[in-house]
């Protein structure tokens, strides 16, 4: 079968062996995938977590059919229009376990599907679960304009959140940021940017920050949140290592919490999908919780895909039909 493969040359289409599902593993016929930044890392040969280098079938989110099903696999039958997260999405076929997918609604193509899976997973985990947004309350989000981050915006819309405040240094999807819940979007990127926030939430802060970008911002998001506030930090876009206030940090009692899929077991993965399936699943089906689609390339252009991924000049998602 076809897969999208790291190789000894970077990053080609090549052929692999058809993969056959083991245990709890469902087999599925892709029919498309969506980019994600961590694509672009292991497309130069970086690891995320465990996976990684060459010999790798990339890709981490798709769409498509259940093929077959290990001997232990439960919820789905063969021809179920499914679409979920996991390694080896770029390829014609790729494996999940069965906890870690959701049923496609009805009402969706393929491509929209595929835009999905990463974004609720994440959010949902970081604003309603470790974030423990309550109605009423304000929440930043750093780097609002990806789809992570538009998908972040419209869970905490969702959840009752009284303010939500989107962060982008791109003025063209800074001013796109109110389509998708936002009430004021910042420029993370101007040093006046905690004055705005403090000015928006009388002086106090917000209750809650979900930080994509981190490094550089890190010492202005804990001046920028309430006393007894909330940070969850789920990237890394502005950077691994920088200064950190921790006078400040204790000062303003800030609950400071780091979350990644990376180091998670298989068992508090599929906690998470069943928590997006029990809360918001609704939402999603009646397509209030949804992403825009910014391109759609067919596999055989999935290079020129992450060309103008690493572009960065997109909104929304972009993704691969095979």
């Amino acid at each position: 079968m076809k897969a999208y493969v790291y190789g000894a040359n970077g990053a080609e289409i090549t052929d692999v062996a058809k993969p056959t599902p083991k245990g709890t593993q469902v087999l599925v016929k892709v029919h498309a995938c969506g980019l994600n930044r961590a694509d672009v890392g292991m497309t130069k040969g970086h690891a995320h977590g465990s996976a990684g280098g060459v010999g790798t079938v990339l890709g981490m989110e798709w769409a498509g059919e259940v093929a077959e099903l290990g001997p232990d696999a439960k919820g789905v039958k063969v021809g179920d229009k499914i679409m979920g997260s996991g390694g080896a999405a770029f390829a014609e076929y790729t494996l999940a376990d069965h906890g870690r997918l959701f049923r496609a609604p009805s009402n969706m193509n393929f491509e929209e599907a595929a835009t999905l899976p990463v974004a609720l997973a994440t959010m949902h985990n970081a604003v309603v679960t470790n974030g423990a947004l309550q109605v009423g309350q304000t929440v930043l989000i750093q780097g609002a304009s990806s789809g992570v981050g538009l998908m972040a915006m419209q869970i905490a819309k969702l959840k009752g959140a009284q303010l939500v405040i989107g962060s982008s240094t791109d003025a063209m999807r800074r001013g796109r940021l109110k389509d998708f819940g936002a009430d004021l979007a910042i420029d993370s990127g101007d040093p006046g940017w905690v004055e705005q926030v403090l000015k928006a939430t009388g002086g106090e802060g917000v209750d809650l920050i979900v930080d994509q970008v981190s490094g550089k911002v890190a010492n202005q998001n804990l001046a920028a949140t309430k006393v007894k506030g909330r940070i969850v930090n789920v990237g890394r876009l502005g950077g691994t290592h920088a200064d950190f206030n921790f006078d400040l940090h204790a000062a303003r009692r800030i609950t400071y919490v780091g979350v990644t899929f990376r180091t998670r077991t298989i068992e508090e993965i599929r906690e998470i999908f069943d928590e997006v399936r029990k809360d918001i699943w609704g939402a999603v089906e009646s397509r209030k919780l949804q992403l825009p689609i910014d391109r759609v390339y067919k596999f055989d252009d999935i290079g020129e895909a992450f060309r103008h991924m690493e572009a960065n000049k997109h909104l929304g998602k972009i993704v691969v039909t095979l």
